[in-house]
C-alpha cells in the first residue's frame, strides 16, 4: 500500500469505544525523544479525546526501544491495568544493530501480552530514516501514537466484552 499521500492514523472508518473506566500504562524510549516525545502526546491526548481519566495513565520512561518489554513488564506487576502501550523510535543505521533491536522488541512485547493476558500494544517507529520517524509522529502520515492508543482502547474494551 503507497502511503506517501495517506494519513495513516485516521480513525473515520471505524468505531472507537469509550475510554473511561479503563486504566492504561505508557512506557516511552527516551532514545530518538524528538519522535518519541511526538509518539507519546498524541497517545495520551487520544486516550483523553476518548475518555480516559488523566489519573487512570501511568507513563513511565525508559532508556531506549529496548527497555520497553520490562517497562512493560514491571508496570504490569506491580499495576493494575488493562492495556500498556509502548511507544519507541528505532532508526535504520550502518550496523545491523537496528535489526536485532526491532526483533526483540516486537517479540519482547508479544511475550508480555501473552504472559499477563493483557494487551501490550507496539507503538514502535521502525523506520529508514529520521524523516521517515517525523512523518508518523505528527506529520504527514499521522502520528502512530495515537494509532497506539486507539488500539489499546479496543483491545481493552475486546477483553472486557469477553469476561462478560
Amino acid at each position: 500500500m503507497a502511503t506517501h499521500l495517506k494519513n495513516l492514523s485516521d480513525f473515520s472508518n471505524t468505531t472507537v469505544p469509550s475510554a473511561a473506566g479503563f486504566r492504561f500504562g505508557i512506557v516511552v524510549a527516551e532514545w530518538n525523544a524528538e519522535i518519541t516525545n511526538a509518539l507519546y502526546l498524541g497517545a495520551y491526548q487520544s486516550l483523553l479525546k476518548y475518555g480516559a481519566a488523566e489519573g487512570d495513565i501511568f507513563t513511565h520512561p525508559v532508556p531506549g526501544s529496548f527497555e520497553l518489554t520490562s517497562g512493560a513488564d514491571l508496570l504490569l506487576k506491580h499495576k493494575e491495568l488493562d492495556a500498556v502501550i509502548c511507544l519507541g523510535c528505532v532508526i535504520q543505521g550502518e550496523t545491523r544493530h537496528f535489526d536485532f533491536i526491532c526483533d526483540a522488541v516486537a517479540h519482547g512485547v508479544s511475550n508480555v501480552a501473552i504472559k499477563y493476558a493483557k494487551p501490550v500494544i507496539f507503538g514502535v517507529l521502525t523506520t529508514d530514516n529520521q524523516q521517515q520517524a517525523i512523518d508518523r509522529a505528527g506529520g504527514k502520515h499521522g502520528n502512530k501514537g495515537d494509532e497506539a492508543a486507539i488500539t489499546a482502547i479496543k483491545m481493552a474494551d475486546l477483553a472486557r466484552q469477553l469476561q462478560d
